[in-house]
């Protein structure tokens, strides 16, 4: 009796264990899940969870952890879907090197923006402070926010150019289709018009006189005696 009360306080405490890390396991995926919709989106390393500069295997294995923690087959959490896209975008553009490197000269003005404003150096202990890291990821957000609206702002000046551009070519064709349909009409009625004409050159020619006046009969003289 007494082994077999063992063996079900060591089932039972197995099972509790089990729930334990169960739990703890869902309570990190809830914590990254939470991390990822916080972070900024417009910085992908900071919605990986990386230091700007990092080599590309760094990159990938990040992506790799944090993906398979927060799939949503994996967790129960609604917010699953959203972090999940929200990752493989971040890893999708740190992997575009053209992508990459305008957001790494974007983080490289924010830290000489901070230098140039608190007069530091690249030698000044300061940079070694936790307050340095808050200025610079502050900055970062302020030149990354900058950098996108000048983005759209470009892109809504090419738009409207290209809706410019459109419209003109839209009333060369129209003008064209519009030149076309008088040259086709004109020609259409080309046999009714010279019909018409000789109609009335004819009528001209048959009831005038040679001085242009209408023709009059001449009276005809009796002989005398």
């Amino acid at each position: 009796m007494a082994t077999t009360d063992a063996k079900d306080e060591s089932v039972d405490t197995r099972d509790a264990v089990e729930v334990l890390e169960a739990e703890a396991k869902e309570f990190e995926k809830d914590a990254e899940i939470d991390r990822i919709l916080k972070a900024f989106r417009l910085d992908a390393y900071a919605v990986l969870g990386l230091k700007p500069g990092v080599p590309e295997s760094d990159i990938k294995l990040a992506y790799r952890k944090k993906s398979l923690l927060i799939h949503p087959d994996k967790t129960k959490n609604p917010l699953a879907p959203e972090a999940f896209d929200r990752l493989k975008k971040a890893q999708t553009e740190l992997m575009d090197e053209k992508h990459r490197a305008t957001l790494d000269e974007a983080i490289a003005d924010a830290r000489m923006l901070v230098l140039r404003e608190k007069k530091w150096t690249v030698d000044s202990p300061e940079l070694k402070t936790p307050e340095f890291e808050r200025l610079w990821a502050d900055k970062t957000k302020f030149v990354l926010i900058e950098n996108e609206q000048r983005r759209r702002r470009q892109l809504r000046a090419q738009m409207q150019e290209e809706g410019r551009e459109q419209r003109r070519q839209e009333e060369e064709a129209e003008a064209r289709r519009r030149k076309r349909q008088h040259e086709e009409e004109w020609e259409a009625t080309r046999d009714q018009r010279i019909n018409s004409w000789r109609q009335f050159q004819k009528s001209k020619t048959g009831g005038s006189s040679g001085d242009g006046g209408p023709s009059k009969k001449k009276k005809k003289l009796k002989p005398i005696g």
